[in-house]
């Protein structure tokens, strides 16, 4: 059953389309991947399915609810685990949820019951009664977690939940978004500049470029569409017209000195590739990753300092709609 459902959803600033004619289902309990360049519409996108931007034109529903003439309902539909740590760092974990429980309108008889279940599902009951401000940057991305789960919203949006955090403390992370999804039926809506973490994570996802999805599909059947091995080489003159005449050369994309090669079956015609494209210093042969699939879409790396931190707390704190 499709918990997020888009149909031509489009967003202009001006003569600027930052979102044009968008069509998205997302499953109950799916946990989705919204990927793309730095100004390709991902942010504008969420922004609109959670109700901070009004569509320009189209439509979409969150949980049932219009975006557009139900907000009130969507914004109770949903929880948001920002890039930003937003909790106070003068009240305890505990004190933080409490908080939120009041600004959301929980049962207060319930709050206590449900505070304790969320602060259980992410490891933090014993450290629930320390200032936030003695929180490690796991332990604060965790508590954001348990925050945004407090009302039980259907939908969550999770805005680069481990961007800056250790290898070990994003991996703990995935684990709890992982038990979300899988027994608390949450539909979790990521954006990530991690591939990795995209391809642990996600069931599916979708790579978005000039405002448009350009791919849609499991992270494996995205690696799939590459059609072959990835085969990087080191060369000062290249002779790329006589590799692309090559029937097993899928493609052929040049940076500087380093030409990169989709191929089939590349460990059997790596030598025939060598023997027509010239004077080679160095060649590494590989399968294709989700960032492979990334570049080939958009024709650009992801990179962290790209990515559009804080956004949703900027929008939530400056009030627009």
């Amino acid at each position: 059953m499709a918990v997020i459902q888009a149909r031509n959803l489009t967003k202009k600033f001006g003569e600027l389309t930052a979102v044009s004619k968008l069509n998205l289902d997302i499953n109950e309990g799916e946990v989705f991947g919204l990927l793309g360049p730095n100004g390709a519409g991902k942010t504008t996108t969420l922004s609109m399915l959670s109700t901070l931007l009004l569509p320009t034109e189209g439509s979409a529903s969150v949980n049932g609810f219009d975006i557009s003439k139900e907000a009130s309902k969507v914004r109770h539909s949903i929880g948001f685990v920002f890039q930003d740590p937003s909790s106070d760092d003068l009240l305890t974990g505990r004190e933080n949820l409490y908080l939120h429980a009041l600004m959301y309108g929980v049962n207060m008889r319930q709050a206590n019951k449900k505070m304790d279940e969320v602060l259980r599902l992410v490891n933090l009951s014993d450290k629930q009664h320390q200032r936030m401000r003695t929180y490690s940057g796991g332990m604060r991305r965790r508590l954001e977690l348990a925050r945004g789960l407090l009302h039980e919203p259907k939908v969550l949006f999770l805005d680069e939940p481990t961007l800056g955090l250790d290898p070990q403390t994003r991996e703990n992370l995935w684990g709890y978004i992982k038990k979300l999804s899988r027994e608390k039926k949450v539909t979790i809506i990521i954006t990530t500049h991690y591939m990795e973490e995209a391809d642990m994570l996600c069931d599916r996802l979708a790579i978005i470029d000039h405002g448009k999805i350009v791919a849609l599909d499991t992270p494996a059947n995205l690696k799939k569409l590459l059609g072959g091995d990835v085969v990087k080489l080191k060369i000062k003159k290249p002779k790329l017209a006589a590799v692309r005449k090559l029937k097993f050369v899928k493609k052929v994309r040049q940076d500087g000195e380093i030409v990169t090669l989709t191929v089939q079956d590349a460990g059997k015609h790596l030598q025939e590739i060598l023997r027509h494209i010239g004077n080679v210093e160095s060649v590494e042969s590989r399968v294709p990753t989700l960032n492979d699939v990334f570049i080939y879409f958009t024709g650009s790396e992801i990179r962290e300092q790209e990515g559009e931190g804080g956004f949703f707390e900027r929008m939530i704190r400056r009030g627009n709609k």
